[in-house]
């Protein structure tokens, strides 16, 4: 099916489809004003032009009936990054051929100063748009699975943002799957506060609503604060997360009640193992935590059973290659303190050996799809190992390599045996360059509580899995990690930082921070 097939399909169903603080919608309504507009930018659209519309909105109404227009089939839409500035922000939209750009009056003053070229831009909020919203119907479109719907940039934490492909294929699949996965049905209540102009509230958000008939519950920005009170106000009983939501709504105030909420089931990624558990025990819902990207090609689940720090059980066709002879890595050897032993012959390149998935490729890119897809593999760019049990544990990207004394080390085992620390909240580890060679470890911590230098020096002493050359040399405490607008930590903006404001140094050849 087609996202045309579901929206058609729930033209005259009078349930509800959209919820926000200020006013709701049946599917019928939302349809008939999907509709409407889908005809209003058909008639504004140059046919010698690629028929692609950007959405510089946040979670508003309008941001959501923009994407169910495109899903009718008469146009793409492009998901425009709120959180990209000038020069970068124009290129977004020059790179992606969008000739109309709706906005509304939050956003359209990111577009001051810029040279947008021959691109139209219009304000939703505008008497020229409510001029064009006459009731239509949806112009004559025939999509199929393979349809372009929608191109979404990646967070663009290794470099340049690259726009996804993103087929109608790939919005009705993960609403089918996470609909059966987890038992959602028309009477569900999906709260989506992740931007929608990423692969997650998109296709983890409004996806299995749209494909079951529940209702979307719209939020315009993520709000910790407000998360339980939003979500005992729409009824919510499902939510989607990418990056650290959780650690945010975990640090608000604890009160005896916060399980009292019909809050059933919440679906994400890169939440860690302490966090998911927590979440689950204080709000009453069971948290699934999956790994995956926008490029969605290379899955790997959390399973039951699956081990404390594990990325989890990767689906069929999944496998860890050495990029440079193209074969599968052996199996980690850990010691007996659980230390891998091995990192440079184990550690190597998650990828889909079956083909590209459901990755159709990224527009305007050939290069990177070149790249992606090299010898007719998805190569996801996401480093990993696996023990001999078959659990595939994550260890970094493949930017995320130190070179430490001649040794090779990632940078996730490192963090996740610093996050067992109760006192801290959020860390990322990076390398610095070593004043004679290679890199140094160097680590910035968000803490939960009290830490003193000694104090840290005796916990890492404590952790037998950790290797000599990973214990970091400089240690910041900070208040925030640089991060992306879907919260993915910005490794290159902490390296950039140098060691000019460490808060901790540790001895050259000792243990102790100074």
């Amino acid at each position: 099916m087609t996202i045309r097939d579901l929206l058609l399909a729930r033209a005259e169903q009078d349930t509800p489809a959209l919820l926000t603080h200020d006013r709701s919608w049946t599917w019928r309504e939302l349809v008939a004003d999907a509709s409407s507009r889908s005809a209003a930018i058909a008639g504004l659209l140059d046919p010698a032009l690629p028929p692609h519309v950007g959405l510089l909105m946040d979670n508003t109404p309008e941001m959501l009936l923009g994407l169910s227009a495109a899903g009718l089939g008469s146009h793409v839409a492009v998901g425009v990054n709120s959180t990209r500035r000038g020069d970068a922000l124009s290129a977004d939209l020059q790179r992606a051929d969008v000739q109309l750009l709706l906005t509304d009056e939050t956003q359209k003053h990111l577009l001051d100063g810029l040279d947008l070229g021959d691109i139209r831009v219009i304000d939703t909020g505008s008497a020229e748009w409510a001029d064009l919203l006459v009731p239509a119907a949806a112009p004559e479109a025939a999509p199929t699975k393979d349809s372009l719907f929608m191109l979404i940039f990646t967070s663009g934490t290794s470099g340049r943002p690259k726009a996804v492909r993103i087929t109608h294929e790939k919005i009705t699949v993960p609403g089918f799957y996470l609909s059966d996965k987890l038992g959602l049905g028309p009477t569900d209540v999906h709260y989506v506060a992740m931007p929608l102009f990423h692969s997650n509230a998109v296709m983890a958000g409004w996806a299995p609503a749209l494909y079951n008939g529940a209702t979307v519950a719209l939020r315009e920005k993520f709000s910790a604060s407000e998360f339980l009170s939003d979500i005992r106000h729409f009824g919510a009983t499902y939510a989607s997360y990418v990056g650290k939501p959780l650690t945010y709504v975990l640090a608000t105030p604890a009160q005896a009640d916060d399980a009292d909420n019909p809050l059933r089931f919440v679906f994400g990624n890169e939440a860690g193992d302490r966090d998911i558990k927590a979440f689950g025990e204080r709000f009453g819902c069971y948290v699934v935590d999956g790994f995956g990207s926008t490029e969605n090609a290379v899955i790997v689940s959390k399973i039951e059973g699956t081990p404390p720090g594990a990325l989890g059980w990767p689906a069929d066709g999944v496998a860890i290659y050495d990029p440079e002879t193209v074969t599968e890595c052996p199996r980690a050897i850990l010691d007996e303190n659980g230390r891998v032993t091995n990192l440079d012959e184990c550690v190597g390149e998650l990828v889909n050996t079956t083909g590209a998935g459901q990755f159709a490729g990224y527009y305007n890119d050939p290069e990177a799809t070149a790249e992606r897809m090299r010898g007719g593999m998805y190569w996801s760019g996401d480093l990993a190992y696996r023990t001999d049990d078959g659990w595939v544990w994550f260890a970094g990207r493949t930017a995320a390599w130190l070179r430490v004394d001649g040794e090779n080390l990632a940078t996730a085992p490192i963090e996740q045996i610093l996050m067992r620390h109760p006192a801290i909240d959020q860390v990322a580890v990076y390398a610095v360059p070593d004043e004679r060679a290679g890199d140094q470890v160097a680590a910035a911590l968000v803490l939960r509580g009290e830490l003193a230098a000694d104090e840290l020096e005796q916990f890492l002493d404590e952790q037998r899995d950790l290797s000599p050359k990973a214990r970091p040399r400089y240690i910041r405490v900070v208040d925030n990690l640089p991060r992306t607008a879907t919260h993915k930590v910005l490794h290159r903006e902490l390296t950039a930082a140098g060691v000019a404001d460490v808060t901790w140094t540790r001895e050259e050849r000792g243990t102790a921070y100074r």
